[in-house]
Formats: structure tokens, sequence, C-alpha cells
């Protein structure tokens, strides 16, 4: 099983790909391939696709973590060029999403519509785990909270004539059942990283191997940055392969305490399970 990030805000050195803040992953198994997001811009998805000889048709499928820009604004480019794709998400990518700075609100959902979707994509939306792949799931719904989620003050819904804050409910996982054990493929996590490992370990029986992508840990406070590492510390630890929104305070923290489990994730990195 092969996970290469085809997008992320950092791109290894030397490599031809180009970098900007979103994600995107490809994952390849048993002959098969699956897009993870989509990056921020169909620009910078379709560059890369063309630079790791990635052909559209070649995808067997799509899966969307959330509905942020950062990770779905490759989806028009990517469905022009692959229509009819297996979307997988769950049923709350849909809602409208916006952010609000400075006393302004601006959509950062989805950039396509509801109809425009079905009409382009073979939609699978379910809050529950989905397998998409031999052995690549999504997670579900990360329903129980009750460690920190990975949240912003400036993301919100409508609800009536009401504004509250995001409640994430579309935020999944991919669970990746490799060779070695389970892969955790973390789009942003803003259902929170611990409430993400005890889903899966509910979920799937078990913890994982490994954990990749972006956690959300960017505003993290020095509490639950030790409470992460304590959780994560009879793990084994997974190894950990973070990048997009991570921050750099919590890649520190978390290179201090695991040393050389502990890996940046640019864009051009392929990892093999």
């Amino acid at each position: 099983m092969k996970v290469t990030c085809l997008v992320d805000n950092a791109v290894q050195a030397g490599s031809s790909l180009w970098g900007e803040h979103g994600l995107a992953f490809l994952i390849e198994a048993q002959g098969r391939r699956l897009l993870f997001d989509t990056g921020a811009s169909g620009t910078v998805l379709v560059h890369n696709l063309v630079e790791m000889n990635i052909l559209p048709d070649s995808l067997t499928a799509l899966a969307l973590s959330h509905a942020h820009y950062d990770h779905t604004g490759g989806l028009s480019a990517l469905l022009e060029l692959r229509p009819g794709i297996p979307v997988y998400a769950h049923p709350d990518l849909l809602r409208e999403r916006f952010t609000r700075r400075g006393g302004e609100l601006k959509s950062v959902g989805l950039r396509l519509t509801e109809k425009v979707l079905h009409h382009l994509a073979d939609l699978h939306l379910s809050a529950a785990p989905q397998e998409i792949l031999p052995g690549v799931w999504t997670s579900g719904e990360i329903i129980e909270r009750p460690e920190p989620e990975g949240r912003s003050p400036h993301h919100f819904v409508r609800s009536g004539q009401d504004w509250l804050p995001d409640p994430y409910h579309d935020d999944m996982a991919l669970v990746l059942d490799s060779p070695v054990g389970l892969v955790l493929l973390c789009g942003c996590c803003h259902a929170g990283l611990l409430n993400t490992l005890s889903h899966v370990r509910h979920t799937f029986g078990r913890g994982p191997v490994a954990i990749v992508g972006g956690t959300h840990l960017g505003n993290t406070d020095q509490v639950h940055l030790r409470r992460l590492i304590t959780v994560l510390h009879p793990l084994g630890p997974p190894a950990l392969h973070l990048n997009h929104c991570t921050g750099h305070g919590a890649t520190m923290a978390l290179a201090q305490a695991f040393g050389e489990r502990m890996h940046p994730c640019p864009a051009a990195t392929i990892l093999e399970f």
C-alpha cells in the first residue's frame, strides 16, 4: 500500500510539484488508485498530477475529508477530467461553510452546488464508515469528542437566521488496513486528533501504527500537547508523518518527544506500508 502527498503547504526540495495552502493524497492499493482531497485549486492539483504521471482516468475514486476550500478547491477541475468518479464523504459536506474575520463573512466551503455535484459525480455520502477500496475505509463521523477539537474561532455555519460555530460534523479521516497495520490518514482533524484516534480504536478494533496528514494542532496549547504526547507514548508511539495544518509549535513538540518517529510530509513525499 502506497501513500503519496500530492498537495501540501510545503514541497520537497528539488521537486517539480507546486505547493499551496491545501492538501491532497494519492493512495494506491491492489492496483487501484484513490485520491483523498483535492487541494485548494485545480491549477496546483492538475499540475502535480501531470508531474507525477497520474492520469485522471486511472483514479478509481475520490474521498473528501471535509468541505473547506483548501481540501475541495480542486474538485471542479478534477470532475472535468474525470466525470462520474465515485466520491465518498459525509452528508454534511454539502452544508455551507463561512469564515468571519473583521466582521465580514466569506464562504469557505464547496464551490459546487449539490445539483452540479450529483450531475458530475457518483456521490456516496454516509456518516458510517465506507469501504472505498479493499482495506481502505472512511472513518465515519467522529461523534464522541470529549477531547479538544481542531477548532477555529472564525468558522461558522448558518442555522436559520443565526450563525453558529461550525460543528465540523463532516470531518472524517481515512483508515488504511495495510500489511504492517492500520494507517490513519487525516485531512484536517477538526474533530480532534485524540477523538479521532479513540474513534478508530473503537470502530476498527485497534490503533494505528502510523498517522499521516493534517492534524490542526496549530493553535493547541501546551496542556493539550502534553496530553497528546502522553496518550501517544504507550501506543508505540505511531510513526508520525504530519503536514498542512499541524503547526510549527506542535511539530517541534512532537519531534522533541518522539525523535525519529516524527517526520515532515511535504508534497512529493511517498510512503509505503
